[in-house]
């Protein structure tokens, strides 16, 4: 894939992608509602804009063009697995509540559920409406929600990050939407006494839920590469599918 513009990395206020795609020599920005790490350049908030694009009113989308590139980093609070576990009555969380109260809270989590949900539809129909290009990530930890309930399936999934230099294993799954991606893979395995698990984050209240979902700069650059640029790299192992 060809860059000839400018990469938004949406949903990421940690700077991670947007500065491999700097150091890749590919102006980038980060846009988030938040700037936890102050690395966001464009503080906004996204969920309005996507409302404000799919009802063809004013938004950043009409400034981006079909030379730029878009990857959101969609929140996956409603999708995920520990999220699809909140849909049983046995939920331990539930625990002290009754089996109404139970399906109230349920109802609850499905109405939040179908919200975040309809605005990433409205954001993969804006994409498609003005010919933008964007790569959409999410979790691959299973039960998944739009594993089975989605537009199509995942493009990629990388069911072990750790063997592109990330810190932790944890599977993700990327869509892409009028692109199309490409298919080298830059193997960095990363030391095992290097490798955070599940229970490195489990027992520490002071980790945000940013702060577990966080991607290494060595996994940002290697994904880059393989995926989006098909570009070789000097520095690591290359292998091609």
């Amino acid at each position: 894939m060809e860059i000839k513009g400018m990469v938004y990395c949406m949903f990421e206020q940690s700077g991670v992608f947007k500065n491999e795609f700097k150091k890749l020599g590919i102006n980038a920005i980060d846009m988030d509602i938040q700037n936890d790490f102050d690395e966001t350049d464009h503080i906004i908030d996204l969920f309005a804009e996507i409302e404000k694009g799919y009802n063809e009113k004013p938004s950043i989308f009409d400034n981006i063009s079909k030379d730029d590139l878009i990857i959101a980093f969609y929140p996956c609070i409603y999708f995920c697995e520990k999220s699809q576990y909140a849909f049983y009555l046995a939920n331990h969380n539930y625990r002290c509540l009754t089996e109404t109260e139970k399906i109230d809270k349920i109802l609850e989590r499905e109405n939040n559920r179908h919200h975040f949900y309809s605005i990433l539809l409205k954001f993969i129909k804006i994409c498609f409406a003005k010919n933008i290009r964007m790569i959409f990530e999410n979790p691959y930890t299973q039960p998944h929600y739009l594993t089975n309930n989605f537009v199509k399936n995942a493009d990629v999934i990388d069911k072990d990050r750790s063997l592109r230099g990330d810190i932790r294993k944890k599977p993700t799954q990327y869509w892409f939407f009028n692109c199309e991606r490409t298919y080298g893979s830059s193997i960095q395995p990363t030391p095992n006494d290097k490798i955070l698990t599940h229970n490195d984050f489990s027992h520490t209240k002071d980790i945000s839920i940013t702060e577990r979902s966080m991607i290494s700069p060595d996994y940002a650059r290697n994904f880059i590469c393989d995926f989006i640029l098909g570009k070789t790299q000097q520095l690591a192992q290359q292998k091609l599918f």
